[in-house]
């Protein structure tokens, strides 16, 4: 007997699923580190433990105060799924508060990459292997297929080398493949130590003071030319920018007081 026309659909769907199935299991758990050498293996897992329990430790102690949270109402509204992205030097105190929400990060292929990926995965994010340097196009194919499967996803923008505070692409191409909206959001930090790397990352002071900062959401059209695609670019640059100069007179008008 020949199959429904129905029956042929659900066949030729299958794989489709599976793979989404797939993708969403290994977003979520540890990788295999089989292929790095030994001293390595131990060296990305004590990193990934030391910064999960720094992290926790400081978070629990930070006091935090969201500002303008209903522009990411309006992302989330008539079920969007917010594309987040933020500064790579804020990923300490960010990874905190936004915690436990499933959100898939794009991270690196690379070792540092491999700890970061599984101190987040133990704060509850998931983790899409990639970078603006390696990897990016097939991360940026990995979180639309997520993203079909109902996750929320972020990327740090300028990440992962550079140049600091200078948005890159990733977002606006996801934002055009899943119709989804990019949501700008920052983390101003009272008071933090800056560490010598290539963004001054930031690791906040104890009992600091926190913003979170959200933007309005950015759409990007699926029909969208590269003129177009560059000027939601610009877009999202400048309400980046915007957040930093808000929290930055924030942070100032409290070293005033």
């Amino acid at each position: 007997m020949q199959a429904s026309a129905e029956q042929q659909n659900q066949r030729a769907a299958s794989p489709s699923k599976d793979r989404v199935e797939e993708s969403v299991e290994r977003a979520y758990k540890f990788a295999d580190l089989s292929a790095y050498p030994f001293k390595k293996r131990l060296m990305i897992r004590a990193a990934d433990l030391v910064f999960y329990a720094l992290i926790n430790l400081i978070g629990r102690t930070a006091r935090f105060e969201v500002i303008n949270w209903e522009n990411h109402d309006h992302a989330t509204e008539n079920g969007g799924l917010p594309i987040y992205v933020f500064w790579h030097d804020r990923i300490f105190l960010t990874t905190y508060w936004w915690r436990e929400r499933k959100i898939v990060v794009m991270t690196s292929q690379s070792f540092d990459g491999e700890y970061i990926a599984r101190f987040i995965q133990r704060f509850g994010y998931g983790a899409a292997r990639g970078s603006s340097s390696r990897g990016a196009v097939g991360a940026v194919v990995e979180m639309a297929r997520l993203m079909r499967a109902g996750c929320t996803t972020a990327f740090t923008i300028d990440g992962p080398k550079g140049p600091p505070y200078v948005a890159k692409m990733g977002a606006v191409l996801l934002a055009k493949k899943s119709g989804q909206p990019i949501t700008p959001v920052t983390m101003t930090l009272a008071r933090y130590w800056k560490v010598p790397s290539w963004d001054s990352f930031q690791i906040p002071k104890p009992f600091t003071r926190a913003r979170v900062y959200v933007a309005p959401p950015i759409r990007v059209p699926a029909d969208a030319s590269e003129e177009l695609l560059q000027a939601k670019r610009d877009e999202l640059q400048a309400a980046l920018d915007d957040l930093n100069r808000r929290g930055d007179q924030w942070r100032e008008e409290i070293a005033g007081k």
